[in-house]
Order: C-alpha cells, then sequence, then structure tokens
C-alpha cells in the first residue's frame, strides 16, 4: 500500500521553530517532504516571484529551503521537487495566529490557497504567540492539535478548492477548552497601526504595527474562539466574487457609452 504523501510548507522559513514541529507532527501520516523559504517570508500573502531568479538548496533527501514565497515553494515542490501529486499540503505552524483579515496578507495561509488552487488538500496552522515575549509559545497543543487534524483531514478532506485555516489558543492542552468550526471574525478598527519613530540623525522612519485586538461581537467568529481558549477551524476559499452584487451591476452591461462611434485617446 502506499503511504500518503505530505507537503510541509510555510512562511517563517524553513529553520522555524513551527515547520519543525509540524513536520513532526505529520510524519506519522505519510512520507512527508518540506519545501519552505530559506528566511522569514511572513506576511508576503499570495505573492509569486516573477522579477528574479529563484534558487533551491537540498538539505538533504527531503528537505528544500527556496529563496522565493510561500507560494513559489509549494509550485516548486508540486512541478520540480515531489514524485507525485501530493495527498495532503499543510502549512506552519505559524508563529502568531492567522485571524479575520489577517489571512489576506498570511504567507502560511497563502501556501494552503496555492495548494486547493492546484486541487490539493490543504490546511494552514497559526499558533498564537504569548503577549509576554520572554514566554515560550505552546508548541506542545500545537503539535497534538495539528497532528489529529491532519489526520482527520487526510481521511477525509474537503472539495480541493477549500482549504482550511487552524488557529490555536495560546494555553497549554489541558488548558484548551476544545474545537469550534468558525467564520472569518471582524476587527474593529479603532486605531492606526503606522508606528512613527526617528533614527539618531532626527530622520523619520515607520513601522506597520499589530492590528486592533478589538472585534464585532460573534459567538461564531474564530477572533471569539481563540479569544475564550478554542481552537478555531475556519474553511476558506478563494472565491471573492460578491454575488448579490451582480444583478445590479448588470444594467451597466447594456448602457450605452456616450461618443462611442468617436476615436479613443491618441
Amino acid at each position: 500500500m502506499i503511504r500518503p504523501l505530505i507537503l510541509v510548507s510555510n512562511d517563517d522559513g524553513i529553520s522555524s521553530e513551527g515547520i519543525r514541529v509540524l513536520e513532526e507532527a505529520v510524519s506519522p501520516l505519510g512520507d512527508v517532504y518540506v519545501v519552505a523559504p530559506d528566511q522569514e517570508r511572513s506576511a508576503a500573502s499570495h505573492a509569486l516571484t516573477i522579477h528574479k531568479p529563484l534558487r533551491i538548496s537540498q538539505k538533504d533527501a527531503r528537505h528544500y529551503a527556496l529563496n522565493g514565497t510561500p507560494t513559489d515553494c509549494i509550485n516548486f515542490a508540486l512541478y520540480v521537487i515531489l514524485p507525485r501529486k501530493p495527498d495532503l499540503i499543510v502549512s506552519g505552524i505559524n508563529h502568531g495566529s492567522n485571524l479575520a483579515d489577517d489571512v489576506t496578507y498570511s504567507g502560511t495561509v497563502s501556501a494552503a490557497f496555492e495548494g486547493s488552487i492546484l486541487g490539493i488538500p490543504s490546511l494552514a496552522f497559526s499558533l498564537q504567540i504569548p503577549e509576554d515575549p520572554d514566554r515560550t509559545p505552546h508548541f506542545d497543543s500545537a503539535f497534538l492539535y495539528s497532528r489529529q487534524i491532519s489526520t482527520d483531514y487526510l481521511a477525509k478532506p474537503l472539495d480541493s478548492s477549500v482549504l482550511v485555516s487552524v488557529n490555536i489558543p495560546d494555553r497549554s492542552p489541558g488548558d484548551i477548552c476544545g474545537v469550534r468550526v468558525t467564520r472569518l471574525g471582524k476587527r474593529l478598527i479603532n486605531e492606526t497601526n503606522i508606528i512613527r519613530k526617528e533614527d539618531p540623525r532626527g530622520r523619520p522612519y515607520y513601522w506597520i504595527g499589530m492590528g486592533p485586538k478589538d472585534y464585532e461581537p460573534d459567538e461564531t467568529s474564530d477572533l471569539h474562539a481563540i479569544d475564550h481558549g478554542y481552537v478555531s477551524i475556519t474553511p476558506l476559499h478563494l472565491d471573492l466574487t460578491h454575488y448579490p452584487s451582480l444583478s445590479r451591476l448588470r444594467a451597466m452591461e447594456n448602457r450605452e457609452i456616450p461618443f462611442a462611434d468617436r476615436a479613443g485617446p491618441g
């Protein structure tokens, strides 16, 4: 019997603690390959590298680092490295949660998005980081839940056009309240996240800071689940069409354009 082929990637880089834990979590489930950026590419979103050459560095028989984005890594794995199409793609474990609109920026989630576009069941795992920078994140909890969820999903995946984003709260395994299937929440934008500072010569520079923590009350949201100690499981898909607006916009299809018979610019 052929063992499942599992591809592991991330956006924190091939040397991160999260990808090491995720690889260990899914290794009993099949033959695992790791293809990840050679350095941190957080918030790379769904970027694809087209303006510079890409180079792959082989660490050993099943570990490869690429000087590109998470999306690049998925494509390279499928079309250059892997012996066949994988049965599952797992991305993460991200050092920090990916909730609400975070998913549009996240390289971790985008690696799974790319997998779903290519017709492969895909999961993205993210771990809430401690507010105290001196405290170690609970990768023990992330290990347990990523193994169990990957096991269940490998046995019974959703349609491959859907990916699943999993967020794990910053709690020990015994303190996690359970699992909730959720929708994307909505943050309340109540402060700027552009931080202005000055260098030693008095010249300004800027950091894009963390987004606001407040969110709209909704017990079905991923934000509410994490805030109350639950693992959040959110199904996502790439179809961004707003279907209720189609009928309103169709009036433009038959509208006469003034001076349509005149030559255009130039």
